[in-house]
């Protein structure tokens, strides 16, 4: 069903403006219901084991029920919990390349790896990448019926993983009739329409309930090329920042030679490095690849085309560039299909078995600009670093072999990467109550089963031994058809002869059809586990009962990612890796105990403790030991004070033991290149020109590098320590009002980890030589990286600390209605980093250290209010929900609220004109410089200098959301919903830092999203 834009859009804004008109003219009062004696059910709260009667324990927890979720218009379980405050940077539809789809939680900034994530109390399957992460459009979001987040470590209640917090996804039970649901948006463009379909059935009864549940979603993309922030590399700088693999392409010859000026005069390098005709003893080298084709003389310089049939001209560097924005996704579509079901039989009066079951299918897609092919020179030591136009190749009009090959194959019509993902989980257990020593003791036993299976289709992958073939000698035979080789008797059999040359269109489809591929890969995850716990209370304390919980669990967890042959052997010009499989099981016991010290004397309402501890042994690396302590003390009625101190950790998973070796390309800017050589150190400047590097630096062409990346089976697991204190206040004298302020602070140490490429290179330059990565990378003679390995291993960490602020009101009712307000903020105070594992957290090169010790490693200090590349560190994340209900009809009001952030401003910026990109242009840093090459810092007065470094940067405005819906209830059992997103149409902001365009995937699209929703209850 596709929706004109102004249909939807007009529809929507009248049904809001009359239904707030009808509501602000209906004055009604309502009677108070009387009231009465409650007994309150005991019930598990998300981070204990121990039923109990009263939901706020010693640990912070949000709680979002199904009306918050569907207030918020969205189809994905995965943005909901997203749009939570304490949620960092992570994967989600609008992560396009990169994305695969999923859509994860980072609750604290850790990692979506550090975050738990359970369904009904238990722990749910992996996602596909083998990463340990989970993917949130795996639960089905029509079967939701609340989520509760918990924001501490619980490693001691559910093991590994839950270091930064857990996030408990409740789905609906006990549910008795019938409802369907319709749901539709799109944006105010017209385009990202969104559909959503569910319908459920249950029954329910004194001992038998069951329900029964199908949805269906449907996410259509937006372009990048349709949105202003997105439509160009860097915003309002059009080509320049594109990628130097262009449709016309660029191309260059020569196995290396001596340089000659245009007379034919032999030329050598000065001191200096300048050029000289006069004999230095240095001759002067154009690198392979980097000879003008065509040329009879040795002179630098590359090639390309003004498209088909045009003559070759000089390559122009910003100005040939490529624009590929516009040809991907800014949002990417999916399709989602899922059925899930419950049940429960009392089987006696003290034993119930129940079981849970859902099937969850997602279909999603990302799409890329065409596949940059680069062959030859620029890919040296790999299997496309030998490959060449040659000299006898029917297209090749040089006459000599073309050794550098860059050409953007725009013909194939783009990359798209397809995913297919079938999940699986099932559930069955028995609960009951056991009668011992006239004690009553809830017991449960079970087993769980979770299966992600995927298979993933790509097309616009190039099969580089079909390119060496098509590339090859060429020749055409009797009838005149070109053929491959150089004779009849070497004619390779099915070979299409390949024109990279002569511009873009000279591609045709029988060409594309020889030398192209579609990738097939093959991943899955499992996990199983067996579980028993009992819990209940023991014996009296001057506070009550103490109780414990006391649980046994056994699981396992095995996957793999089974790669397309050609991927797996490396013929391919896409990302190539090898084949990963593995598995491991372990058993785990704990202990929990509530231990209530003191109730209703003076001075201590409440005073209660709460222990516990994990034992938790792995195949892989051995046991872990883990702890806690919290408290609750109440010294009024209306005041309660509570702390946890607490041990996490976090086992490696799969992807980090088992990966076999790949190829990744992230964007790098080279410390040594033209741009950046002039703001390093003398020291570091050294180490480049002793790798090879001219003085002066060197020209990157391309800031994707090829990396090595992989898996190591020896890593142990991350440790983690958790404090939290605060309280919650609930003024008696204000009815309905609650306030929790929580101070946090979350140590991660052993983190699990690769360094990364930028890390990598820049930690060895900045220590002039010394540093431990220097041997991960090489280089080839003209400076760009060669080579880059950059595997997981355990070294560093990261420490986090900051405050959560809730406030919730329910206004006593009015004539006007009832009102309802929820204020949840989340301030991050400190964020630093452990980079080089020497125990020192945000070291900060900035920063002189003491006389006679060695200069800081530049780890950023406190990263907070720091962007990096799709990392954002905001200071402030706060959300406020209004909600309204009169009658029949309800609204509510969400603003969410982003602060701002400042970035980095390349040095390219400025110098190449775009300087008005950057919002502090007269940005000057100081960094100790170890001038007199001793290895530590002697101060000024000791011969050592402060380096002035020009650091221009810019700034990330703050940013605010407002979304609107509004209700009614039909007198047919039904409701009828209509809602805007981004009411005020409150563009994202300029990041020049993120990734492929200027737009960071945690933001809201440009534009208003109107949507529709229809509710029938039977």
């Amino acid at each position: 069903m596709t929706l004109k834009t102004t249909q939807l859009r007009d529809a929507i804004t009248f049904a809001l403006a009359v239904g707030t008109t009808a509501a602000a003219g209906t004055g009604v009062a309502f009677a108070q219901e009387g009231e009465k004696a409650t007994t309150l059910d005991r019930i598990e709260v998300t981070g204990s084991r121990i039923k109990r009667a009263d939901i706020e324990t010693s640990q912070p927890i949000f709680s979002l029920s199904r009306d918050d979720i569907t207030a918020q218009g969205l189809t994905s379980v995965g943005d909901v919990i997203q749009n939570i405050t304490a949620n960092g940077s992570t994967l989600n539809s609008t992560y396009n390349n990169g994305g695969n789809g999923e859509t994860r939680v980072n609750l604290r900034n850790l990692g979506s790896n550090r975050t738990l994530v359970l369904v009904n109390g238990r722990r749910w399957v992996g996602g596909t990448g083998l990463g340990g992460a989970v993917d949130l459009n795996t639960i089905p979001t029509a079967a939701v019926e609340r989520i509760e987040v918990l924001k501490d470590g619980a490693s001691t209640i559910y093991g590994s993983d839950a270091i930064a917090g857990v996030v408990n996804v409740i789905l609906r039970q006990n549910f008795e009739g019938a409802e369907a649901n319709a749901y539709i948006g799109q944006f105010d463009k017209g385009d990202g329409t969104r559909q959503a379909y569910d319908f459920i059935i249950g029954t329910s009864g004194d001992r038998f309930s069951a329900m029964l549940g199908y949805g269906y979603v449907k996410e259509e993309p937006v372009m990048a090329g349709d949105r202003y922030i997105s439509k160009e590399p860097t915003y309002t700088t059009g080509n320049f920042f594109g990628s130097g693999t262009s449709p016309n392409g660029r191309f260059g010859a020569g196995e290396g030679c001596d340089r000659v000026n245009a007379a034919g005069a032999p030329l050598y390098v000065t001191a200096a490095g300048n050029l000289t005709t006069t004999n230095t003893g240095t001759r002067a080298r154009v690198a392979r690849g980097a000879k003008l084709p065509g040329s009879a003389l040795c002179v630098p310089g590359t090639l390309t085309y003004d498209g088909a049939g045009t003559p070759a001209r000089p390559y122009v560097p910003g100005q040939d560039a490529y624009n590929f924005a516009p040809e991907n996704y800014l949002l990417t579509p999916q399709e989602r299909r899922s059925v899930f079901g419950n049940a429960s039989v009392d089987i006696t009066d003290d034993i119930r078995f129940k079981t849970t079951m859902t099937y969850n299918e997602r279909v999603s897609e990302q799409l890329l600009a065409a596949m940059p092919v680069t062959l030859g020179q620029p890919v040296a030591g790999t299997r496309s670093g030998s490959v060449v136009i040659d000299a006898d190749n029917a297209y090749n009009p040089f006459g000599e072999d073309i050794t550098r090959i860059s050409r953007r194959t725009t013909e194939t019509g783009g990359r798209s990467f397809n995913q297919d993902v079938r999940t699986f989980a099932m559930s069955a257990g028995f609960e009951g109550t056991l009668n011992f020593a006239e004690k009553y003791f809830d017991w449960e036993a079970g087993y769980f089963r979770g299966q992600n299976k995927a298979n993933n289709t790509t097309y616009g992958l190039f099969n580089v031994e079909a390119l060496r073939s098509a590339l090859g000698p060429s020749f055409r035979d009797a009838d005149g058809t070109l053929r491959c080789g150089t004779s009849a008797a070497t004619v390779v059999s099915g070979c299409v002869p390949m024109n990279f040359l002569g511009g873009v269109g000279g591609i045709t489809q029988e060409m594309l059809d020889y030398s192209t591929f579609t990738a097939h890969d093959e991943y899955s995850y499992t996990q199983q586990s067996y579980y028993a716990n009992i819990s209940g209370d023991l014996f009296a304390l001057p506070g009550g009962p103490l109780g414990f919980s006391f649980g046994l669990e056994h699981r396992t967890e095995e996957g793999y990612d089974s790669p397309d042959a050609l991927i797996n052997s490396g013929s391919t010009t896409g990302n190539a890796r090898t084949a990963t499989a593995g598995a491991y099981d372990l058993d785990e016991a704990y202990l929990e105990l509530a231990i209530p010290v003191l109730a209703d004397v003076p001075g201590a309402k409440l005073l209660d403790f709460s222990v516990a501890t994990r034992y938790s042994d792995y195949s892989n690396f051995g046991d872990t030991l883990n702890s806690k302590f919290g408290f609750r003390w109440k010294p009024i009625e209306d005041l309660l004070v509570r702390g946890n101190w607490s041990e996490g950790f976090r086992a490696p998973s799969i992807a980090e033991l088992f990966s076999g070796q790949a190829d990744s390309f992230p964007s790098l800017s080279d410390p040594c290149n033209t741009a950046n050589y002039n703001t390093l150190a003398p020291q570091a400047q050294a180490r480049c020109r002793a790798e090879g590097v001219p003085a002066g630096g060197y020209r990157q062409d391309s800031q994707q590098i090829r990396i090595t990346v992989g898996g190591n089976p020896n890593l142990q697991p991350e440790k983690a320590e958790t404090t939290t204190f605060g309280f919650v206040y609930s003024p008696s004298y204000v009815e309905g009002l609650d306030v929790s302020l929580d101070w946090w602070k979350i140590k991660l140490d052993d983190a699990i980890t690769t360094i990364g490429g930028q890390t990598i290179i820049e930690q060895c330059v900045d220590s002039g030589g010394t540093g431990p990565t220097c041997d991960l990378y090489t280089r080839q003679p003209d400076g760009n990286i060669l080579t880059l390995l950059n595997t997981t291993t355990n070294i560093g960490g990261t420490k986090v600390e900051g405050y959560d602020l809730t406030v919730g009101y329910r206004l006593p009712e009015t004539a006007w209605g009832k009102f309802s307000f929820t204020w949840d903020t989340t301030y991050l105070a400190e964020q630093k980093d452990d980079v080089d594992g020497d125990g020192i957290f945000g070291e900060d090169e900035q920063q002189a250290p003491a006389i006679g010790q060695p200069l800081n490693y530049n780890e950023g200090g406190n990263l907070v209010g720091e962007y990096a590349q799709n990392d954002n560190k905001w200071r402030i994340r706060s959300n406020l929900s209004t909600r309204w209900e009169m009658g029949d009809w309800g609204a509510t009001w969400n603003v969410r609220y982003y602060s701002s952030q400042d970035e980095v401003c390349d040095p390219g910026f400025e110098e190449y004109g775009f300087g008005y990109l950057c919002t502090e242009t007269d940005r000057f840093i100081g960094i100790p410089t170890d001038a007199n090459n001793n290895g530590v810092w002697d101060g000024t007065a000791g011969g050592d200098s402060i380096t002035s470094i020009k650091e221009s940067q810019h700034h990330i405005g703050a940013t605010t959301y407002h979304d609107v819906s509004v209700y009614w209830n039909a007198p047919w059992n039904a409701r009828v919903t209509v809602g805007i997103n981004n009411l005020f149409d409150k563009n994202p902001p300029i990041v020049l830092n993120a990734f492929a365009n200027t737009f960071d995937p945690q933001y809201e699209l440009p534009g208003q999203f109107f949507y529709f929703r229809y509710s029938q209850k039977f």
